[in-house]
């Protein structure tokens, strides 16, 4: 908790206890179904917690948004939004099943009512969403192939609906198509430490 409370001060001490419960959850989890690779686990809070929330330094999602996490993997980014959102709704997919239990179990040691998970491919799901989330998942270009059908006109956020993308390196040819349209925060901007450098937010309202 030490570096989120840095960065987040405001928070809860539902929000509190859930944030420091992550750890421990994953690590359980993560000897019985590797979500996180075993080198990593070690710093979940910053590489994959905090990370994460650095979306809610790009948007704060008001009550009623709904939000898909597309790859989720073992929760990323959408466990700890949810946690941050608890009035904001967010669907969790993955195409892979033990990922998707592992998901699950979490969210229900957490008590988070405002979680969904499902093993499916992102091309499978039928609704509609405000916002999609992801890490990095695929290319840029390929990522909005999937997605971009599956986001809603409307929305009362202060960003339109749309993407935001979680992604590391250079970038700038996959973006290229869409230049005039994407907004790329630098997650440095908003965290000092060395492994967020690189590290940015592509955000791409609907078209």
């Amino acid at each position: 908790m030490e570096f989120i409370q840095k960065y987040f001060a405001g928070l809860s001490d539902l929000q509190k206890k859930r944030l420091e419960q992550l750890e421990g959850l994953y690590r359980e989890w993560n000897e019985k179904i590797n979500v996180i690779s075993r080198k990593d686990i070690g710093e979940l809070e910053i590489h994959h917690v905090l990370h994460s929330m650095a979306i809610a330094k790009v948007i704060s999602f008001k009550p009623g948004t709904r939000v898909m996490d597309v790859g989720t993997g073992g929760g990323f980014p959408g466990i700890p939004l949810a946690i941050l959102f608890p009035e904001t709704d967010f669907f969790l997919v993955d195409s892979i099943g033990k990922k998707i239990k592992v998901v699950r179990e979490i969210v229900t040691a957490l008590g988070l009512k405002n979680v969904r998970a499902e093993q499916l491919r992102v091309e499978e799901v039928k609704e509609k969403f405000d916002f999609i989330v992801s890490r990095a998942v695929t290319a840029f270009p390929t990522f909005m192939s999937w997605t971009r059908n599956r986001i809603r006109k409307g929305g009362n956020n202060e960003l339109p609906n749309g993407i935001l993308y979680i992604k590391g390196g250079d970038f700038d040819e996959e973006i290229k198509p869409y230049r005039d349209k994407v907004r790329v925060y630098g997650i440095p901007d908003f965290f000092e430490e060395e492994f967020f450098a690189t590290k940015k937010i592509i955000y791409m309202p609907l078209l």
